[in-house]
């Protein structure tokens, strides 16, 4: 690769690492072409991007990122990153499922949040809810209020209706054996 080349995609991959939401280091030694493409394609699938890259242009990438010498022990053997813009659980998501189906593909570490993980902090952050999951529980935690409102204030009339109903019931019921009775 010519200089200009490196350059570039240490640019790129700068900025991308810059903007990521969290970054998943693996070691992918020893994985089939099948194993590699069916991974990548599942990255792919939860909006993940996905690459091998050597270790030293990672390392003058990661320069003047947040990520600045936190990852530096993990930058060893062959390395593939895998990161995401929008969700921070979503590469440790993906990277902790392959690694439970390929043993060949093992978790080296992250980054989230200004923090290095080591490999069971990756599995941590892999069982978070995502994005989606947690924008349904706030909407389901907003819904239960005015919820529980409508029912306590309803409550006393629906209570008064059954009474009524039930009390109405009871007098049929005698009133039904009176007539059988008399005739």
């Amino acid at each position: 690769m010519e200089r200009g080349d490196k350059e570039t995609n240490i640019s790129m991959l700068k900025d991308k690492l810059a903007k990521a939401q969290s970054l998943v280091l693996a070691d992918f030694r020893g994985l089939t072409v099948e194993a590699d493409t069916k991974l990548r394609n599942e990255f792919r699938s939860s909006g993940c991007e996905y690459r091998v890259i050597k270790n030293a242009l990672l390392g003058i990438a990661m320069k003047g990122t947040p990520m600045e010498g936190t990852l530096d022990k993990l930058l060893a053997g062959p390395t593939a990153i895998a990161y995401s813009f929008e969700d921070p659980a979503a590469p440790a998501k993906v990277a902790a499922k392959i690694a439970k189906q390929e043993e060949k593909f093992t978790i080296k570490g992250g980054y989230v949040d200004g923090r290095a993980l080591d490999v069971k902090g990756v599995e941590a952050l892999s069982v978070l809810p995502g994005k989606d999951e947690l924008r349904a529980t706030f909407l389901a935690t907003l819904l239960a209020v005015p919820q529980n409102f409508l029912r306590l204030t309803t409550a006393a009339q629906q209570n008064f209706v059954y009474l009524v109903s039930a009390r109405e019931r009871e007098l049929e019921g005698k009133g039904g054996a009176e007539k059988s009775g008399t005739e």
